[in-house]
């Protein structure tokens, strides 16, 4: 679905996420076990998080997906004498590539409805480093952050709640399906944007609207409380039983 952020908010909250990710990561140390990721080390998430910003900025350049190895670029980044230096080199790597397209740039994406590739790239970076930011922050505490533990805006988390719902339930690929017809609303009670999300047995369709709710028909599923908590629980980053584990398997949503 398309950003209703510029380009430069989505540069600004990817900034952010990166201060409170090497903060984080640092304070935890590398060896400390990641909860909101099972079976990672904050080095292990680090060396993903810097192989996506490479990666992200290698198709931007024009580069072929193939060209840079996931597997060997997340191996250099494990192996490198300070992790932390190279998360960050990728990171000026990828705002460098943003910076440097055209607005018309062609390059892959892979969500539904997707804005033009260099803001979708600067958006999906933005939201991916922020919940890896968020992990990062979990190593810190040994358990999920509480939302008013972390630093995220509402603004920012609407943006994120509209990415998800718009863009990744929506694709084809998507697993959230049933076979009667359901409904998720999912409404923010500190911003004035909700959204619709039919399920059925084809793909996902997603309303979003501002203002009032409207009279909508029974939700089998109805998520409110505030944008940050329903962002990191869309992401599988709370502690709400709201959504229980049929989110992440049905919406193919996972901590990596």
């Amino acid at each position: 679905m398309p950003t209703q952020l510029p380009l430069a908010q989505h540069l600004e909250g990817l900034r952010a996420a990166m201060v409170a990710f090497v903060r984080y990561a640092d304070r935890a140390g590398l060896a400390a076990p990641v909860p909101t990721c099972p079976g990672w080390t904050v080095r292990d998430l680090v060396a993903h998080q810097a192989m996506v910003h490479r990666w992200a900025a290698g198709l931007l350049r024009g580069e072929r997906p193939l060209d840079r190895d996931a597997d060997a670029l997340e191996a250099e980044g494990r192996a490198a004498e300070d992790p932390l230096e190279w998360l960050r080199d990728g990171a000026i790597e990828l705002v460098e590539a943003i910076a440097g397209a055209p607005d018309d740039v062609r390059a892959p994406v892979y969500l539904h409805d997707a804005p033009r590739p260099r803001e979708f790239w600067a958006r999906r970076q933005c939201h991916e480093t922020t919940m890896h930011a968020v992990d990062a922050l979990s190593a810190v505490f040994g358990r999920r952050p509480d939302p008013a533990e972390t630093w995220i805006g509402t603004e920012l988390a609407t943006d994120g709640i509209d990415e998800m719902l718009g863009g990744f339930v929506t694709r084809p690929v998507s697993r959230l399906r049933c076979d009667e017809d359901a409904v998720l609303v999912v409404a923010p009670d500190d911003a004035p944007d909700w959204w619709l999300v039919r399920i059925g047995p084809r793909p996902a369709v997603t309303e979003r609207g501002t203002g009032p709710v409207p009279q909508l028909p029974p939700a089998d599923w109805e998520l409110t409380g505030t944008a940050v908590e329903l962002y990191l629980a869309l992401w599988n980053r709370s502690v709400r039983p709201d959504l229980g584990p049929g989110w992440s398997e049905r919406a193919a949503v996972t901590w990596s």
